[in-house]
């Protein structure tokens, strides 16, 4: 076992490692070493110089007391004895260092200065404090003043001038021990903060194995990048998407190498556009849609981020999550195409139907008043119909296209309201419309119409217990506003949400006899948009709801 190496500079190190990692015979032998060490100098010089003192007895028993001790501290298995019986070594030397003495103070002076040794050892192992500190005192007197009494050699002089050693040895023994404490006490502090440290880690570690089983699990792609935009997590799925956006010409591209798609399939996505570029420059957005890969295995990915902040408020990096909606968006585009496909088909009998019921309608001095009034509905109706087809097919195409005029909406929701009247009395509903006299607006009389005799209409069929509805209408802020409030079922927050959506109908609707298809909203919405206005809507379920659509004013 060496206690010495050289590092890469070259220069000695001793005790390779910590003392304590050393085995109790290890550090037995470690403790021992620097007071063999000094006999063994003590010994050369006593050679060398003073060679008559090898004939004292004394000094050779001496020397013969510490090499059997330092045997002793090497061959005896200290590890299967009593944990403090190692202590009976510094004991020992206390008697050697008094022999030398003896033997060889006419020689070399200061020989019971080697008392100090077995001194620290008592006092540095931190067993039995009070009684190390006591023999680090009488140790050394007993050294001294033993020999004198023993010859009878005993003077008050001779006692005092002997006295300074052993409170010198006192004084070292309860620094000594003092520091011991300390160092154990810090140790003890040291190994609990260690404990908890490890328990901690296993904790960390724990944590880690259950969030990577868990984002392998996802059927998600989860990706986490710091300020710099390095990647600090990518699960599983993510990796499948990276790889299927990786050109297969390029081992390992950039952000900007990757084959990223816009909606329509075939434009690269900008890479300032991208969306891990937008989640490193610390924006947030949900639901970003772009299209990964190329050719037959091109996949369709929803993208969201959330930007992460350090505990000082400042922006770390984002979590960006990518969905993979491939089936959901051609599910879209097969509706889409098959209702403009279905409108396609309604628009040519309808325009036919049309078409004949107005060469009827032209011939006036055939036709009775009670053949032009049914006429005159199936007209309206079908003119109706072929407005809703046309208004598909502008959704399908995101095209509705408005022919603004000059006209008094006050008038126009005056006669929504009077239209709907009979229906209202039928459901028990108090209908009634809150607008001035006038007000001018630049819209398309027959769309807005259309927007609001579909909110009228809707406030009346989902107050199915009857109540109260309201049309209001005001100016405000340059805009033309108009509200329908009723006090119906009402809707949840999660409806109200995709309410707007082409199709819609919540469940408590669906499950209920109310008709409707849900394309009314939608239609509406695209209507007050194709206008440069808004639609909003407050509702609360069992209280009612209240649709606003503001159009702006151009004069």
């Amino acid at each position: 076992m060496s206690s010495t190496w050289k590092d890469s500079s070259g220069r000695i190190r001793f005790f390779r490692r910590p003392f304590h990692e050393y085995s109790l015979r290890g550090r037995v032998m470690l403790s021992q070493m620097p007071l063999s060490v000094t006999v063994g100098i003590t010994a050369f010089l006593i050679l060398a110089f003073f060679p008559e003192t090898l004939l004292n007895p004394l000094f050779i028993s001496f020397l013969l007391s510490q090499a059997v001790i330092l045997i002793l501290c090497f061959a005896v298995p200290w590890q299967r004895l009593p944990y403090p019986s190692f202590l009976v070594i510094p004991l020992l030397d206390l008697v050697s260092i008094s022999l030398g003495r003896e033997g060889g103070q006419d020689s070399l002076t200061g020989l019971s200065l080697m008392a100090v040794f077995p001194v620290i050892w008592l006092c540095a192992s931190g067993l039995f404090p009070k009684t190390a500190v006591a023999l680090s005192f009488f140790g050394p007197l007993g050294i001294i003043w033993v020999p004198l009494f023993l010859r009878g050699d005993v003077s008050g002089p001779d006692l005092a001038r002997s006295f300074l050693l052993p409170v010198m040895m006192l004084g070292i023994g309860v620094t000594v021990s003092v520091m011991t404490l300390s160092m154990v006490r810090q140790q003890r502090d040291l190994e609990e903060k260690d404990s908890q440290l490890r328990g901690v880690l296993t904790g960390s570690k724990r944590q880690e194995r259950l969030l990577n089983t868990v984002l392998d699990t996802v059927h998600l792609g989860v990706l986490a990048v710091d300020a710099q935009g390095n990647d600090i997590l990518m699960n599983r799925k993510q990796r499948k998407h990276h790889q299927l956006a990786t050109p297969p010409t390029i081992d390992n591209p950039n952000e900007s190498q990757l084959l990223v798609f816009a909606a329509d399939r075939t434009t690269l996505v900008p890479t300032d556009q991208r969306p891990v570029r937008r989640a490193i420059l610390g924006e947030e957005f949900t639901d970003y849609l772009v299209w990964l890969g190329a050719g037959a295995e091109q996949r369709a990915i929803s993208t969201s981020a959330r930007p992460m902040q350090d505990q000082d408020g400042n922006f770390a990096g984002s979590v960006i999550v990518f969905s993979d909606v491939t089936e959901l968006v051609n599910a879209l585009t097969a509706k889409d195409d098959f209702v403009s496909n279905v409108s396609h088909e309604f628009r040519t009998p309808l325009t036919s139907i049309l078409g004949y019921v107005e060469l009827l309608l032209d011939d006036d001095d055939d036709l009775t008043d009670s053949q032009r009034g049914p006429l005159e509905i199936i007209r309206r109706n079908s003119e109706r119909l072929l407005t809703l087809v046309s208004d598909l097919l502008s959704s399908r195409n995101g095209q509705l296209l408005v022919t603004p005029e000059a006209v008094n909406v006050a008038e126009l929701v005056r006669t929504s309201v009077t239209a709907a009247l009979p229906r209202a009395a039928e459901s028990g509903i108090q209908l009634r419309a809150d607008a001035p006299a006038t007000l001018e607006a630049e819209i398309d009389a027959a769309r807005i119409s259309q927007v609001l005799d579909n909110l009228v209409s809707n406030a009346i069929k989902y107050s199915p217990d009857g109540g109260d509805v309201v049309v209001s209408l005001r100016s405000e802020d340059g805009h033309m506003v108009c509200s329908v409030s009723d006090t119906g079922m009402g809707m949840s927050q999660q409806d109200q949400e995709e309410v707007f959506a082409k199709f819609f109908r919540s469940a408590a609707v669906r499950n209920s006899t109310i008709p409707g298809v849900g394309l009314g909203l939608s239609i509406s919405k695209a209507i007050v948009e194709a206008h440069g206005g808004r639609v909003s809507l407050a509702s609360e379920v069992g209280k009612g709801t209240t649709f606003t659509f503001a159009v702006p004013v151009q004069n």
